[in-house]
Order: C-alpha cells, then sequence, then structure tokens
C-alpha cells in the first residue's frame, strides 16, 4: 500500500467529512417533507375538489420548513456552545488542578509546546477503569479528559502516548466535528420521537373515526418506516466520521512521540479496562479513546471504534 502522509489524510478526511455533515440537513428537510405528506393525507378529498387549490402536501412543505429549520438552527446554537457542560456533566468529570498532579500538566505541556499548540484545559474523571477523550469546539473550550485510573496505571511513555492522541483529536478538529455530529443525530432521534407521537395520536382519532381509511394507516406505517430509515443514516454517519478518525488521531500520536509502540502498549491495557460504566449517555461515551461494543455484524456496524487489535496492528507496522 503506497503511503500518504498525514498532512494529506487529514485533508482528505477534512473533505469525506465535510461532505457527510451537509447530508444533515438534507434529511431533515425529507423528514419535514415526510411529516407534510402525512398531513396532506387529511387535505386530498379538497384538493381535488378545488382545482384552483395548492397541493397541500407542498403547502404544508413551504409554510413550515422556514420554521423548521429556524427552530432546528436555534436548538443547534444552544447545544452547540453549552456542549462542555453537557459533557462535564455527562462524565462526571472536574477540571485538574496542577497541583494535583504536575506530572499530567508536564507531559501535556511539552506535547503542545513540540506541536506550537495551545493548552488545553485537562479535566479528571474519578474512576479506576482506563480511559480518556479529548472535547471542545474552540481554544477556550478545548478539554483532555483523564481518569484515574489511566493515570495511575499507565507509565510515561504510554500516558503520553494517549494524551498525544486527544491532542491529534484537537489539532485535526475532530472534536468539533463530533459534536456537531452528536447534536445533529440528538435532533433526529427527538423528530423521530415526535412524528412517532403524532401518527399513534392520528390513529387513535382515525380509529374512532367510521369513514377510516386503510390507505391513511399504511401512509402512516411508511411514514414510520422512512423516518427510521433516516435516523439509521444519520447514526451510520457519525460512527464513520469516528471510525475514520481514530486511525489518524492515533497516527497523530505517533508522530507526536515517535513511539508508535507506547500507545500501542497503552491499548492493549486500556481495552481490558476501559470502564464507562457511568456514563449513560452513548453519543458522549463515543468520545473515548477506546469504547467497548459487543462481538457480532450488526454491533461492529454500530462500533464507533475500529477493532483495537486492528489499530494496535497499524501501530506495530510503523
Amino acid at each position: 500500500m503506497r503511503y500518504v502522509g498525514i498532512q494529506t489524510q487529514q485533508r482528505r478526511n477534512n473533505l469525506k467529512s465535510a461532505m457527510l455533515l451537509c447530508l444533515f440537513p438534507l434529511i431533515l428537510i425529507g423528514a419535514t417533507y415526510l411529516v407534510c405528506l402525512f398531513l396532506g393525507k387529511s387535505m386530498t378529498e379538497r384538493y381535488y375538489a378545488d382545482p384552483n387549490s395548492i397541493d397541500p402536501t407542498l403547502g404544508y412543505f413551504l409554510s413550515s420548513i422556514p420554521w423548521v429549520l429556524g427552530l432546528v438552527a436555534v436548538w443547534f446554537v444552544i447545544a452547540y456552545f453549552n456542549n462542555s457542560s453537557m459533557i462535564r456533566s455527562a462524565t462526571h468529570s472536574r477540571p485538574l488542578q496542577r497541583r494535583e498532579n504536575p506530572r499530567v500538566y508536564n507531559l501535556v505541556e511539552n506535547l503542545c509546546m513540540s506541536q506550537g499548540m495551545d493548552m488545553p484545559g485537562i479535566n479528571i474523571v474519578e474512576d479506576d477503569a482506563l480511559n480518556a477523550f479529548a472535547s471542545g469546539i474552540d481554544k477556550k473550550s478545548y478539554a483532555v479528559t483523564l481518569t484515574t485510573g489511566i493515570i495511575e496505571r499507565l507509565d510515561n511513555d504510554e500516558l503520553e502516548a494517549v494524551i498525544a492522541h486527544e491532542l491529534s483529536h484537537i489539532r485535526n478538529r475532530d472534536v468539533r466535528l463530533m459534536i456537531v455530529s452528536i447534536i445533529f443525530v440528538g435532533i433526529f432521534a427527538i423528530i423521530a420521537e415526535i412524528m412517532l407521537r403524532a401518527m399513534s395520536a392520528s390513529r387513535i382519532r382515525s380509529s374512532r373515526n367510521s369513514k377510516d381509511d386503510n390507505g391513511v394507516v399504511v401512509l402512516m406505517l411508511l411514514i414510520m418506516v422512512l423516518s427510521a430509515i433516516c435516523y439509521f443514516i444519520t447514526v451510520l454517519m457519525r460512527f464513520a466520521i469516528s471510525r475514520k478518525r481514530e486511525f489518524m488521531a492515533d497516527a497523530g500520536s505517533a508522530e507526536m512521540t515517535r513511539n508508535p509502540l507506547a500507545l500501542a502498549s497503552a491499548l492493549r491495557k486500556i481495552s481490558g479496562d476501559p470502564g464507562l460504566e457511568h456514563t449513560e449517555r452513548e453519543d458522549v461515551a463515543q468520545l473515548f479513546i477506546f469504547h467497548r461494543k459487543k462481538s457480532g455484524f450488526f454491533k461492529s456496524l454500530f462500533a464507533t471504534h475500529p477493532p483495537i487489535e486492528e489499530r494496535i496492528r497499524v501501530l506495530e507496522q510503523f
């Protein structure tokens, strides 16, 4: 396989990731049209009775899409700028003071100085398991979070390699991309739930109507299936972004430390006790350096990280 430089890989991945993120608004527009199609069904008889009336589905869509996009934009902005507090709450992390652990601060500072990076915040999770993650959307909010277990149970070379991995996520702007995708998927989850509730209520009303049209039930089922497909696609896009960028972060760690075997050794230890039991939110848990998933085809399809054995194998080939 021909070698491709890290900078070239970053550009390629950034382009692919931007293309994936552009699909989110398109899927949102498609989901909105499905809702309008459902609402327009009840206007069908009136539409055909009056040849001058506008298609009810199109009418609903044109009048609702500005509101939908506007509300989602406001929702997105609020979630985007409050992501740090959300992540801290979900992981039970807190800021780590320099006097608490000068060793960790020295490792982070030395790596940042070698790369000309600004020093991110350092957070800690009181957990004996071994894990770490990076978060934030800009220089003020970038942070590297480590569990107490990974700090205590890895030697200096291994811990430095893990920190370099997380700094690579920040340098490559992976954390910003992942937070954006997490927010979008959360939006679609809420929309899907609203649609299901609306269809359930409509089905109850139609069952009370003696003139119940079987076509309405069929349309509701169709909308339910299509909505599930839309949500399924957004989840797969988020996972695809994550899997690609884990390899890039591993490569970035090897470049920073000039010691890929240290990260390979750290990953072996982390895989034995990654923890995450305290993190209830699946979307936040995917930020960690290793997120265990059960085996099986569908489990691997939804995995947020590539197999750790494959990551170790690639590192050992550097």
